[in-house]
């Protein structure tokens, strides 16, 4: 496993990750968030042996990340923040390098790039300078570099970053797919890409540690966990008022705008009100356009955090 233990690292007078600990086991897919400046690169930095902590310590496999970088790092893929590379070069000359860097010879080297090229599909931009590509396709490079030895241990930092709605699901599929044998860390500021692709989340603001549990237990901390989005088929008199009045709602919000007649019923206590709901609604004998149940939303539970600490 990945042992974080304690882990701190200031620059001067600034601590930019604070006595930060967690442990990452095979299978996993963690998903690290934090709003901008919260620690998420430095942390990354300091598990893949890139710079120093102030205190505390990484262990990777019962391999210190300080005492041996370079035993840690040949069992570690990593794509860092702005996938750099040399641009220079061709695509297909800065895969064989890194194959080359990374031990890899002859039949195996081939294998493994030919594999890599079509996991990642970078066929099209083989031959082109990797100054020359798009924002879209440099990212899949460095994803690529990234993954080319089969590592154990996958430190993702922003991997679809740049990528278009397609290529982004083709890359989170990529990622599960990969994670079945392997640790694999992501750091994101995309809330959907953890529902999406992690098996667990940990969320960070100023270097500390705030939340750390499973997408979906996150998200049952929600304010929406258990909310009903209601949108009625018709007008009726005074409808946010009388939906407000059954039991156990908490609250009723309008979506849209009044004529779009779409409410957002909250629940005490996040509670199971749906049946009910249902119920009065066929009592009153109200058309629904549109019914469905909130199982909750990251957002919410992100910025409910992060803002806590900062008061």
């Amino acid at each position: 496993m990945i042992r974080v233990q304690n882990l701190t690292k200031r620059f001067d007078q600034f601590t930019a990750v604070n006595n930060l600990s967690f442990d990452v086991c095979p299978g996993e897919v963690l998903g690290f968030l934090g709003p901008n400046g919260a620690g998420k690169s430095t942390t990354m930095k300091m598990i893949t042996g890139f710079i120093e902590p102030s205190d505390g310590k990484v262990s990777v496999f019962d391999m210190h990340v300080s005492q041996d970088p370079q035993a840690v790092q040949t069992i570690m893929g990593y794509l860092p923040e702005g996938a750099p590379a040399y641009g220079e070069m061709t695509v297909i000359a800065f895969l064989q390098f890194i194959a080359k860097v990374r031990g890899l010879k002859g039949e195996q080297a081939e294998q493994r790039l030919a594999k890599v090229i079509e996991q990642v599909e970078l066929a099209p931009v083989l031959n082109k300078p990797i100054d020359t590509l798009s924002k879209g396709f440099a990212r899949r490079v460095g994803l690529a570099q990234a993954i080319i030895h089969d590592p154990k241990v996958l430190i993702l930092d922003e991997p679809t970053d740049g990528l278009d709605p397609n290529q982004k699901h083709q890359v989170r599929e990529l990622i599960k797919g990969l994670a079945k044998d392997k640790i694999v860390i992501i750091s994101t500021h995309i809330l959907e890409e953890v529902s999406a692709v992690c098996s667990r989340a940990l969320i960070i603001s100023e270097g500390q540690l705030l939340l750390d549990g499973k997408p979906d237990e996150l998200e049952r901390q929600s304010r929406h966990h258990n909310a009903i989005c209601l949108q009625l088929a018709d007008e009726y008199a005074d409808a946010q008022q009388q939906l407000a009045s059954i039991d156990q709602i908490e609250t009723v919000e309008a979506v849209a705008e009044p004529e779009d007649r779409t409410f957002m019923l909250f629940p005490k206590d996040g509670q199971m009100l749906l049946p009910e709901v249902v119920r009065w609604l066929d009592d009153k004998q109200w058309e629904v356009e549109n019914i469905h149940l909130e199982k909750g939303r990251l957002d919410d539970v992100f910025r409910q955090v992060t803002r806590a600490q900062t008061v």
